[in-house]
């Protein structure tokens, strides 16, 4: 009725043809958290799929809980997702790898078209217009995840929206107290995901866009899209900065901002 367009998505449905080898199922202690926290982070003004309805099963789902061999029949339960869109890095970057060139412009073009109207698609500088957007906006999230102290437990290029949204709330967590190597996925032993590499994660998984979509730029809009790419580090610590300011209430901008953050954060630990 808004003249908006969603997207619905079943979690806990049931195995599709991305399932792999697991059974596509959820149980209701997962779904109960991600019906909560999605809408948690909607009302903390970070974008993210919303939450429409949770129902749950009659049939017991088994389940490893905290990796330890330990297997138990738990509730099953489903999470009807709200999102504009469900695309992911992702979905670029296995046409990419799979030499689907054609498909991957037809879709990069039908994304730009339902979700980017600033781009004109009939543009030649279309495709970097976008990842430079991608780019500023994925700066953005995490800097809005790192302000409320929000770990993703699953970064990679599946679980990174192409609209900048967070989705797919597998393992997640909120830091209690400060602490850069916080890890909420049990399952990750190398704390790769920890909070503190959030940012460089980031980062990595742009990378991996702008290796998807180089096939499609000429060599000026290669090296264009390289310089964009570099400019993340920069729009994250500036975003996360503005950020902390307005936490803090701090006033105007001053050259000792960033030590007082930094010192306050070192003290919550």
């Amino acid at each position: 009725r808004n003249g908006e367009r969603w997207e619905l998505q079943l979690k806990g449905s049931g195995k599709t043809p991305y399932s792999r080898n697991g059974d596509g199922r959820a149980v209701l202690r997962s779904s109960v958290r991600e019906y909560l926290c999605s809408e948690a982070m909607h009302y903390l003004g970070i974008p993210t799929s919303r939450a429409a309805s949770l129902v749950v099963s009659d049939d017991g789902v088994w389940r490893d809980q905290f990796y330890n061999g330990n297997i138990k029949k738990e509730r099953g339960a489903i999470v009807l997702r709200l999102a504009k869109s469900w695309f992911r890095i992702g979905s670029l970057e296995i046409l990419a790898h799979s030499e689907e060139l054609d498909l991957e412009r037809r879709l990069l073009d039908f994304i730009i078209q339902e979700h980017f109207p600033s781009i004109a698609t009939n543009d030649s500088n279309s495709y970097l217009e976008f990842f430079s957007t991608v780019v500023s906006e994925t700066a953005n999230l995490i800097a809005l995840w790192m302000s409320v102290g929000f770990a993703h437990g699953v970064c990679n290029t599946d679980n990174f929206s192409l609209l900048s949204i967070t989705i797919d709330y597998g393992p997640f967590g909120f830091m209690d107290a400060y602490d850069p190597n916080f890890v909420p996925n049990t399952s990750d032993d190398e704390r790769r995901y920890k909070i503190g590499n959030q940012a460089n994660v980031g980062l990595f998984n742009l990378s991996k866009l702008l290796q998807a979509l180089k096939p499609l730029l000429d060599p000026r809009q290669k090296q264009l899209a390289s310089q964009i790419l570099k400019g993340y580090s920069e729009r994250y610590y500036t975003r996360f900065t503005e950020l902390f300011r307005t936490k803090l209430g701090l006033l105007g901008e001053n050259e000792d901002d960033n030590y007082l953050i930094a010192f306050l954060l070192k003290v919550s630990l």
